[in-house]
């Protein structure tokens, strides 16, 4: 069962940082900070600062064992000004010239994931399983839950890696692989996409003008589900 991490003391929030961060030690995300032992500290630094915005914010879930957490925010709730105080944070307290080569990689991949970024969507900020239990499904358990919040809201649930094998985890496990970047550092940033498709009924297609691309129609309006009903079809959110 996943839940939200909440009411956590100090200590274990401390810990939470401590498995997450270890894990994104060896994360192509910080390629231009060096070998894993030259960027380990550094890194380890800058997960601090952002797995606290995301449990502070509410968007931190774990399994029950708390052994696997994921990130997920809603585009339409984003919370502005925690992240703010978040970015100060990280230039206060990351070297000028880490901060400068990420935003540097940043730049050149960020518009990886454009063609469902400007929709509401939900975001898979992290996914992260502690070293000691990975193989056991935990990942699997996350995503299945992250997808079903997709579900239910009815909007795309998105992912950005820039590990392949990760990429290929997320494609396995049910999302699209829509489109890479590749940054003049050689890392690929892998964008990915999970949305429930649009079924349409007869009456519908038939409504719609000539030579409409469905596919085309699933990715524009992936909120909304189209269902038979006795009146003909029914949006549903």
């Amino acid at each position: 069962m996943v839940k939200r991490v909440e009411n956590v003391s100090e200590e274990q929030l401390k810990q939470i940082k401590r498995v997450i961060g270890e894990a994104f030690v060896s994360n192509e995300l910080f390629h231009n900070w060096g070998a894993e032992t030259e960027r380990r500290a550094d890194v380890l630094k800058y997960m601090d600062i952002y797995v606290d915005y995301v449990y502070r914010a509410g968007e931190l879930y774990a399994n029950e064992d708390m052994t696997g957490f994921i990130g997920l925010e809603d585009s339409a709730a984003a919370p502005v000004l925690p992240r703010g105080k978040m970015i100060l944070r990280m230039f206060t307290s990351l070297p000028f010239a880490r901060i400068k080569s990420f935003l540097h990689f940043a730049k050149q991949v960020g518009r990886s994931n454009e063609r469902y970024a400007k929709l509401r969507h939900i975001d898979a900020l992290m996914v992260c399983v502690d070293q000691a239990h990975q193989g056991q499904g935990i990942a699997s358990e996350l995503i299945r839950f992250a997808k079903e919040k997709a579900d239910e809201t009815g909007v795309p649930l998105l992912f950005d890696t820039d590990m392949e094998v990760y990429a290929q985890m997320y494609r396995h496990l049910g999302c699209e692989l829509y489109n890479t970047v590749t940054a003049d550092n050689g890392v690929t940033r892998y964008s990915l996409c999970y949305k429930k498709r649009a079924m349409f009924c007869r009456k519908t297609i038939s409504c719609l003008p000539y030579g409409t691309d469905l596919e085309e129609c699933d990715s524009l309006f992936p909120q909304f589900v189209i269902r038979v009903c006795k009146r003909g079809y029914l949006p549903l959110r």
